[in-house]
């Protein structure tokens, strides 16, 4: 009864092919390393996304060592970290339970993570992709046609538009690769998104969708996900980088070793002086910047005073609230605090720096300004 039971537990696809499984549990128990490391090193050699990946470039090898070699080991790294080995004995799992483990679980996280930190873009736009076209009605499968129970990876799957026929004439993909050239290039949405804030959106959903629909009518063909994936993204300003040493791999017999010889960037004593004057000059701006607001409400003190004060609370402070919040605190309508903007960002235009330093040391200088006219104000207030 528990075999039957832990029969049922493994995935279906493990239960209907017959593959090679490892003697993890004998291994284990003795220790062995070394046959550890070798069925390890034979799950990942056998892994069709490790495989696809490695034909599509995406895992680099690095010196002496091939990329199957390198994944191994840091997937055996991560196992014994993670003390996955010892959680196997205690758990009493059969070989074939924790062959299906680590090829379909482990080994399939360490190389999406891999992938996520090498090409970051690449690694979600494709996510996007394909949920939007499994998500999406103006999309639908027709590798499943008159066999809705068919298991296929989502790679494999084959998706077109709704509105085609069951029966559309497919083409092949080098036919495919010359039709989607007439999509023209969308041009990249540099808004920032994330929970950090630190990756460009690159397009947005909508237009993402508008996108593969127009790939689709250009190949005029049912496409399998791996290949309209690849599709979309050519059409993209995908930027993924990755970092690599720039004098070689480091390897003593590494034949094709180069030597760089690092430039100098450090300021020479002509550019120190320019920018420490460029610097001077800058908090110079920052009396002219303030009368010009001034002469922006004629003099007025009052309609002056509120202006300083959506300077300080729009732009200055690192907890401003929204405008709404600003002037509910200043007693005003949002529509004055939003007109006070305009003319605080005009003048703001209006400013010329010639380098970044120059426009950081204006700030700071702006900043020190405007909070001793706010204390000032309080004080007479207070009075």
């Amino acid at each position: 009864m528990s075999a039957i039971k832990k029969q049922e537990r493994l995935p279906r696809a493990i239960q209907n092919r017959q593959i090679k499984i490892g003697k993890w549990t004998e291994s284990l128990k003795n220790s062995d390393v070394n046959q550890i490391w070798a069925e390890l090193h034979r799950i990942v050699s056998s892994h069709p996304l490790v495989r696809a990946s490695k034909s599509a470039g995406f895992l680099v090898e690095e010196g002496k060592y091939n990329a199957y070699t390198d994944l191994t080991q840091e997937l055996f790294v991560a196992l014994l970290g993670k003390e996955r080995f010892q959680h196997y004995l205690d758990t009493e799992m059969t070989d074939a339970e924790i062959e299906a483990e680590i090829s379909q679980i482990e080994l399939t996280n360490l190389l999406t993570a891999e992938l996520r930190k090498r090409y970051p873009e690449s690694y979600r736009l494709a996510r996007r992709i394909s949920t939007l076209i499994q998500s999406s009605k103006t999309f639908k499968r027709f590798d499943n046609i008159g066999n809705a129970e068919i298991h296929r990876r989502l790679a494999d799957r084959t998706y077109g538009l709704a509105d085609w026929p069951d029966a559309k004439t497919r083409r092949n993909v080098q036919e495919m690769e010359e039709r989607v050239k007439v999509v023209s290039f969308h041009s990249r949405d540099t808004r920032m998104v994330g929970c950090t804030g630190d990756a460009q959106i690159v397009i947005s959903n909508v237009d993402l969708e508008k996108l593969i629909i127009r790939v689709l009518k250009a190949v005029d063909s049912p496409v399998d996900v791996r290949s309209l994936r690849s599709f979309v993204m050519s059409r993209l300003p995908v930027m993924d980088i990755y970092l690599v040493p720039i004098g070689g791999t480091g390897h003593d017999d590494d034949d094709n070793h180069f030597e760089y010889e690092h430039a100098d960037t450090r300021e020479n004593p002509e550019q120190g002086f320019l920018r420490r004057e460029g610097e001077t000059i800058a908090t110079e701006f920052v009396e002219g910047f303030l009368e010009s607001l001034s002469k922006s409400v004629r003099g007025k003190a009052k309609q002056y005073d509120r202006m300083i004060s959506v300077l300080w609370h729009c732009y200055l402070t690192s907890n401003s609230g929204t405008q709404l919040e600003v002037a509910e605190m200043l007693g005003v309508s949002d529509s004055l605090v939003s007109d006070y903007r305009k003319r605080i960002e005009s003048n703001l235009q209006s400013l010329s720096f010639n380098g970044v330093n120059e426009a950081r040391q204006f700030e700071k200088a702006l900043k020190q300004k405007v909070r001793s006219i706010i204390s000032y104000e309080r004080e007479n207030v207070s009075v």
